[in-house]
C-alpha cells in the first residue's frame, strides 16, 4: 500500500517491463560467454556513466576471468528530455586501454549514435579489440551502421526506466526495467 511519499508516486508511474530476476539471469548468461570469448586476454570493462553502473557491476561479477574496469562519461540526453540532444563525451579520465581488449558497457542501445560515437573516440587509444554490450537493444530505432556485440534484451520503442536508466536523474535505483506511463 503507497503512503503517498515521493518514491511511491514515482513507482506508481512505472509499468515493469523486465523483472529483476530476469535481469540477473541475463547478465549471468552473458558473463558466461564473456569469459569465454575472452579467456587468456587481456579484458578491460569499459562503463558508460551514468545509465550503465547497475549493469556493469552486475556484469563483472559475473565474468570469471581477471579483468579492469575504466569509465567513460557519455549523455545526450539532459533532464527531462525524452529523445536524444547533442552527445557530450568526457573520456580524460580513462584507464590506458593499448593493446588491452576493450568491452565497451552501456545500458541501451536506441539509435546507436552514443556507441558509434564512443567507439571511434576509443578507437584512437589503440585498444588490442574493441567490442560492445548493452543490456537493451532497440533494434527498430538504430541509426547507425553498427550493432552491439552482445545484448540481453531487445526491446520495443518505449522509454524505460530502471537498473541505471533513468528520467531527470529519477528512477535509477529500480531492480527492474520499466516504462514511464503518461
Amino acid at each position: 500500500m503507497s503512503d503517498g511519499s515521493r518514491a511511491d508516486r514515482q513507482t506508481d508511474a512505472v509499468r515493469p517491463m523486465i523483472a529483476a530476476d530476469e535481469i540477473a539471469d541475463a547478465v549471468r548468461r552473458l558473463g558466461r560467454q564473456i569469459s569465454s570469448d575472452y579467456s587468456d586476454r587481456p579484458l578491460t570493462l569499459l562503463g558508460v556513466l551514468s545509465g550503465s553502473i547497475m549493469f556493469v557491476s552486475d556484469l563483472m561479477r559475473q565474468i570469471e576471468l581477471p579483468h579492469q574496469l575504466g569509465l567513460v562519461q557519455a549523455s545526450s540526453y539532459r533532464g527531462t528530455a525524452t529523445v536524444p540532444g547533442e552527445l557530450s563525451i568526457n573520456d580524460e579520465f580513462l584507464p590506458n586501454l593499448k593493446d588491452r581488449h576493450v568491452l565497451l558497457v552501456d545500458d541501451i542501445f536506441d539509435t546507436g549514435q552514443t556507441m558509434l560515437r564512443l567507439m571511434h573516440t576509443l578507437e584512437h587509444h589503440d585498444p588490442a579489440s574493441l567490442k560492445s554490450a548493452v543490456l537493451l537493444w532497440k533494434k527498430d530505432r538504430t541509426r547507425v551502421e553498427l550493432t552491439p556485440d552482445y545484448h540481453c534484451f531487445a526491446i520495443p520503442d518505449a522509454f524505460v526506466v530502471g537498473y541505471g536508466l533513468d528520467y531527470n536523474d529519477e528512477y535509477r535505483y529500480l531492480p527492474y526495467v520499466g516504462v514511464v506511463e503518461p
